[in-house]
């Protein structure tokens, strides 16, 4: 019941800031749509706009956005009451490990964001808008488009993991980097296939999101190898 307990208390609290991030969000909802839609307003051609195909839709759609983006500007909290639910639980060296991969984890979801926001989006909306074929007004809904976008964030939210769970497979002894640099070929093509399925269906997004999964994979390789020889150093060392 204890646990139980502490369970409840620590999803209210998580919960109970999601809320309060929204409320904050909520009267800067209409800005912060239009903020969201600039990467593809800058690129439509001249006489092109967005439109609200649904009568709800133009206070639905700036709604949804401010409670999503509550519940991304909340995940810091929300993880740390995670933490603090699983922590008394761990040994000192898995608290240890645990900080840092969950600051990481975060740190690196928003970077995942970031990325999409300034790097990937105007590439995406600027290849659309030109690749539309004569006589083709583009005018793109404002609930599609939100949900375009949130499918990206999320899917380089995700992508950005990537160092993290390798580093993880590779602490846990899981597996070696040895095994994982003779298994990159089929890294290569699982990140195609994640760009698959986390993206939408067009050839161009998946390619966007698959590179770099591969190039965090690298990465996380590297850190992963550096860490794996101050283990075997520290082995040594307490060997002699």
């Amino acid at each position: 019941m204890a646990h139980l307990l502490e369970l409840r208390t620590r999803l209210l609290r998580a919960v109970a800031a999601v809320l309060v991030a929204m409320l904050a969000l909520l009267p800067f909802a209409k800005p912060l749509y239009s903020t969201l839609a600039r990467p593809l307003m800058e690129r439509l051609p001249e006489g092109a706009s967005m439109i609200a195909t649904g009568v709800a839709a133009p206070f639905l759609a700036p709604f949804k956005f401010a409670m999503m983006l509550a519940v991304f500007l909340a995940m810091p909290f929300v993880a740390y009451q995670a933490w603090a639910f699983a922590a008394p639980g761990l040994y000192r060296r898995e608290q240890a490990l645990a900080v840092p991969i969950l600051v990481s984890s975060v740190v690196l979801f928003y970077l995942g964001m970031v990325f999409a926001y300034f790097a990937i989006f105007p590439i995406v909306f600027g290849f659309f808008a030109s690749a539309a074929p004569a006589g083709v007004l583009v005018m793109t809904d404002v609930t599609s488009y939100l949900d375009f976008v949130l499918t990206l964030f999320f899917a380089f939210g995700l992508a950005f993991e990537v160092p993290v769970v390798v580093v993880l497979l590779v602490l846990l002894g899981f597996v070696s980097t040895a095994s994982l640099r003779r298994a990159r070929p089929y890294v290569i093509v699982g990140a195609f296939v994640v760009g698959m399925l986390l993206t939408p269906p067009d050839v161009f997004s998946q390619t966007i999101l698959a590179v770099p999964v591969w190039v965090l994979f690298e990465l996380g390789l590297i850190v992963a190898r550096v860490l794996e020889k101050n283990a075997v150093r520290g082995e040594s060392v307490k060997a002699e």
